[in-house]
């Protein structure tokens, strides 16, 4: 297709312009200032304290607290004192942060340790933004404070300073966006410019306003089109005649578009924000529980059928300094593999979201009831069987008895916490989880160590007759001392115990919370160390001495009755531990039987050593 001379001058008059502007960027577009708080031990807290305007900003630091305040935000206002503690600060004297600044979203972001905390939530482009905030004169040295401040990597000074003043100027906010439009397209090959001039997505939030007059019967809101005049637009918005019942006192609703906001991903490695964010809200008025729902519709990228996707939404008033994206009010209608319609009854920030990884667990709610069922007879049954065999062990000197008291405790203990570890896990106490998750995988090792004892124990009853089984205390130490080590050691090393949600693949932003290893490099290298290690010792181990003891009571009369022989069988390969062997064949077709056998076996396996000991 031949190009038209009005083209040609288009692109020469953009080229001429780019070279004019690119080269001399007039604003700064983001601030960032990291350094290190040098603070105390005990109890610690963020001082807030932002308005609107744009006289600067000043972060400041003491034994106790951090300090951000200033004017530099458009739309932001914000007064608040948050304990830190719960991020894990208390414990040392020195902590990173770092603190960004971006004018064109008016958002500003805390980082601490691994924590992102968002003070000013992103927002739409205004007239005026507040940019090039230039650092003021140095304050005092002091004890404790901040140092090694640094913008943009480069060092201000080493030394400890009570505080950093930072002075602001306002601009118009189009043509900083404009700059940034410019900056982004130049940066690209020149032979792709006259495609780019097609295709570049603005980089600015998108505002929209309605106004609800008397008689409102609904609006539609359109996002302004990135790839040409013949593409669709990425979002709409239709707004219910409902809405204006309930918004009372202000009639303004407000929608903003967000384009590839890095801010909404965070936290989230196993799901994807797909293309745009939304938000809508009327100033001023919490909207919730709509008679008639809000329709937002995302056209996105293909996404194939084993990826499910998801309407969500993040509540900035339950979840106010972090992202966190729920499913509540929202309903999910997938139009086609390119077109997700989302029906929410409130206002908020609204996304798409999409499952890439872990592979999620397919019936969960049955599974979960099984393992609950199961430990709780499990529990019973180990009680029973503690009874039972601390009576026998008064009138009786048999040496196995001791033996499988440690094994019944164990087991009792490991599903009285299993059962309970759900509840736990939504204590609104971080540190609880990693406590009660180290000490779930305690009682685990425990329970494998005295599954390996009944093995050993059983092959000294046979093959060394004539010589007696070790002290019952060597059995303890190895049973009850030795796990607590590898445990120990782990909760030294950190951010190895905490949450970790299973994901069900019919509801997949709902995820199963439970207290267990994390979902990380070093949780994952500890469960091979620990849990495979011993399984692979404990199983093909469990295996040869099963076998060896068939041997011996399959020519015995009451093996010709099939429930004993049933139930031996059952019990003994839960007694050696056997049974964990299934967790090695979870793949291919058959790893939902796989998963639902190792889920009833093992939940129920208190029940079955009772039945083979104490019956």
């Amino acid at each position: 297709m031949e190009r038209q001379p009005t083209d040609s001058l288009k692109i020469m008059f953009f080229l001429i312009s780019l070279l004019f502007t690119a080269g001399s960027s007039e604003n700064d577009l983001f601030l960032d200032f990291c350094g290190t708080w040098r603070h105390g031990k005990g109890s610690l807290s963020l001082n807030i304290d932002i308005s609107t305007g744009c006289d600067g900003i000043s972060i400041s630091a003491s034994e106790s607290s951090l300090s951000i305040h200033g004017k530099i935000t458009a739309q932001c206002r914000r007064s608040d004192v948050i304990p830190l503690n719960q991020f894990g600060l208390d414990s040392v004297e020195d902590s990173p942060f770092c603190l960004f600044w971006e004018p064109l979203l008016d958002q500003l972001k805390l980082q601490v340790g691994e924590h992102s905390l968002i003070l000013c939530w992103p927002g739409s482009l205004l007239d005026t933004c507040c940019t090039d905030l230039s650092h003021g004169s140095n304050t005092a040295k002091a004890k404790y404070g901040i140092m090694n401040g640094m913008v943009r990597n480069d060092v201000i000074t080493a030394k400890i300073q009570t505080a950093y003043n930072f002075g602001g100027r306002s601009t118009k906010c189009k043509a900083l966006c404009d700059q940034v439009s410019l900056e982004s397209t130049y940066s690209d090959k020149l032979e792709d410019t006259v495609t780019r001039m097609k295709s570049i997505e603005h980089p600015c939030a998108y505002r929209a306003e309605v106004e609800m007059k008397e008689g409102f019967r609904g609006s539609n809101i359109i996002s302004p089109t990135t790839t040409g005049e013949s593409s669709e637009p990425t979002a709409t918005v239709h707004l219910p005649p409902a809405l204006k019942q309930v918004a009372k006192n202000n009639n303004k609703v407000v929608c903003t578009f967000f384009r590839n906001n890095s801010l909404f991903q965070e936290g989230y490695k196993e799901v994807k924000v797909l293309n745009d964010v939304v938000g809508i809200n009327v100033e001023n008025e919490i909207i919730t529980d709509l008679s008639e729902p809000i329709r937002i519709g995302f056209h996105h990228d293909a996404v194939p059928k084993v990826q499910p996707r998801k309407c969500v939404s993040w509540d900035t008033r339950k979840d106010p300094l972090q992202v966190k994206w729920l499913v509540d009010g929202c309903k999910t209608q997938q139009r086609r593999a390119t077109h997700t319609e989302c029906l929410c009854n409130h206002m908020t920030y609204f996304a798409v979201l999409v499952q890439l990884e872990p592979r999620p667990v397919h019936h969960l709610l049955a599974l979960t009831a099984i393992t609950s069922l199961g430990c709780a007879v499990s529990f019973i049954s180990c009680i029973a069987l503690i009874i039972f065999l601390c009576r026998k062990r008064g009138r009786s000197k048999e040496q196995s008895i001791p033996i499988h008291l440690g094994l019944a405790v164990s087991l009792a203990f490991l599903n009285l916490l299993f059962f309970f570890t759900a509840v736990l896990a939504n204590v609104e106490w971080e540190s609880m989880c990693v406590w009660v998750g180290a000490v779930l995988h305690y009682a685990l090792l425990s329970s494998f160590s005295w599954m390996g004892i009944e093995v050993f124990h059983t092959f000294w009853l046979v093959y060394v007759v004539f010589n007696p089984s070790p002290k019952p205390y060597i059995w303890n130490l190895v049973g009850f001392i030795l796990p607590a080590v590898p445990v120990i050691i782990l909760a030294a090393i950190g951010d190895i115990y905490g949450q970790r949600d299973v994901v069900p693949s019919d509801d997949i932003f709902n995820p199963y919370k439970m207290c267990w290893m994390k979902e990380n490099d070093k949780a994952f290298l500890a469960h091979i160390c620990t849990n495979m290690t011993i399984l692979a010792i404990l199983v093909p181990s469990g295996i040869v001495m099963l076998f060896l003891v068939y041997r011996q009571i399959r020519k015995r009369d009451e093996w010709k009755q099939n429930r004993v022989a049933f139930l031996s069988i059952w019990g003994l390969s839960c007694l050696f531990g056997t049974t964990w062997g299934l967790t090695f064949l979870d793949f291919g077709p058959v790893s939902d039987f796989i998963v639902f056998l190792f889920c009833i076996l093992n939940s129920f396996q208190g029940l079955s050593v009772q039945t083979l000991l104490g019956v």
